[in-house]
């Protein structure tokens, strides 16, 4: 399906120079002179490469023709991801490559849509918020003004995040999976 350069949005699948490229970045750009372009920077699905790409505002781009199913997470052994077809019950196991960070965030029973391209799966859509809790986090400093400032803490999962000074360890808070940024606390 053709789609116009400016519709381009992080985490789309494009068919693009013979291969499949996921979105990570995308900027929109409209120069005082000349026409505006969109610049992208673009994982290649098949080869882990990334290009950064600039296409102009009147291009059309191939958007990838996918086909996506919902499946619940299992487990996760050395190698693969399990999930299993909550209609069917069918499983299936995608490599650790393939999934990528967002294995950390996955939780037993945790929905997920997975995208298939030719009845191979691509890559997995988390739920927009999900909720974590804090494992360790350094002590708040007294006299920062709580709007501007932000403290590291270290999830269960073992990711990294800025939380706000009243976040304490043990807490449990809501994150945003397509950023991974605090939210708000449960």
């Amino acid at each position: 399906m053709k789609i116009n350069a400016t519709e381009i949005r992080v985490g789309m699948i494009l068919e693009y120079k013979n291969d499949l490229w996921e979105v990570l970045k995308t900027n929109h750009v409209k120069p005082g002179k000349g026409g505006a372009f969109a610049q992208v920077e673009m994982k290649s699905l098949n080869k882990n490469t990334k290009l950064n790409e600039r296409f102009r505002s009147s291009e059309n781009i191939e958007k990838a023709a996918l086909e996506e199913m919902k499946f619940n997470f299992l487990y996760s052994d050395e190698n693969d991801f399990y999930f299993m077809n909550p209609e069917s019950f069918e499983q299936i196991n995608i490599n650790k490559d393939v999934v990528g960070n967002k294995g950390k965030m996955l939780t037993e029973n945790l929905e997920v849509n997975i995208n298939f391209h030719n009845d191979t799966p691509l890559n997995i859509i988390l739920p927009n918020q999900i909720s974590c809790e804090i494992e360790t986090t350094d002590a708040s400093i007294k006299g920062q003004t709580v709007s501007s400032s932000y403290k590291p803490a270290v999830l269960k999962n073992g990711l990294n995040i800025q939380v706000p000074p009243f976040i304490e360890s043990g807490d449990k808070i809501i994150i945003d999976t397509r950023t991974m940024e605090y939210v708000k606390k449960i």
